[in-house]
């Protein structure tokens, strides 16, 4: 039987305590756009997707338990930005809204690391551009990120 032929992940779905709360994070972050609720969800675009959807949020309420480091489960979803200086911007946006939590050069990737209000954990990356990934072609590193550094070498000069 042949494998599902995955071309990219479309959308993800997160359950959030309060839909509100959540909803004014995800645009100020990320600048999706609300394109619609129905009932307790509410679905939103990020700027020039082909997407119906990018992300869902399924409102649960507050006494819905809160998610757990080292569970079993999703660890984070990772949201690509087209330029380095997009990342900076990032790194800016995350820390503004207290939501910045690490920082990581993977070889081929830059990330940034965040959550939102209900805790739940995300990454925010750059793609190297692929013919300048060199040994990290086929290694998974874990590097402290020099976001300054990385603006000098790759930003727009």
């Amino acid at each position: 039987m042949p494998a599902v032929p995955v071309t990219r992940l479309n959308h993800a779905v997160l359950y959030v305590s309060d839909i509100e709360r959540s909803a004014d994070f995800y645009t100020r972050a990320f600048g999706f756009d609300e394109i619609g609720r129905e009932g307790p969800m509410a679905f939103f675009r990020a700027a020039g997707s082909s997407n119906h959807h990018d992300l869902a949020l399924f409102g649960v309420g507050a006494a819905a338990p809160k998610p757990t480091r080292g569970a079993v489960g999703l660890y984070h979803l990772a949201w690509e930005v087209p330029s380095i200086e997009d990342l900076a911007a990032a790194a800016s946006m995350l820390a503004e809204l207290d939501a910045l939590t690490g920082m990581s050069d993977h070889g081929a990737t830059k990330s940034l690391y965040g959550k939102d209000p209900d805790g739940i954990e995300f990454e925010v990356m750059w793609l190297v551009p692929r013919d300048q990934w060199g040994e990290y072609e086929r290694r998974g590193v874990v590097m402290p990120l020099d976001l300054d550094r990385e603006l000098a070498r790759f930003g727009q000069k």
